[in-house]
């Protein structure tokens, strides 16, 4: 099976040095999109109200093979 590394890029960079075993891209397509609001819910109350969250998958070679971006912004609109 094939492995994928997910980067996560919320304001810091986290480069996955270890990677994740997936069937094929479709797979790590659908992994990347179930973890960003995971990480979302876990920064954004200590983070203020504008932030994006971006997974970007690479291939056993490097390649960056997928990009998924989930953006979050809060108003106030009593203020």
């Amino acid at each position: 099976m094939p492995r994928y590394f997910f980067d996560i890029h919320d304001g810091g960079s986290t480069r996955d040095d270890t990677g994740t075993e997936c069937a094929d891209e479709e797979a790590a397509r659908k992994l990347a999109i179930r973890t960003l609001p995971d990480t979302a819910r876990d920064e954004i109350p200590r983070d203020g109200d504008r932030r994006a969250f971006i997974a970007l998958i690479r291939d056993e070679d490097g390649r960056p093979v997928f990009s998924a971006t989930l953006s979050y912004s809060g108003v106030w609109l009593n203020r």
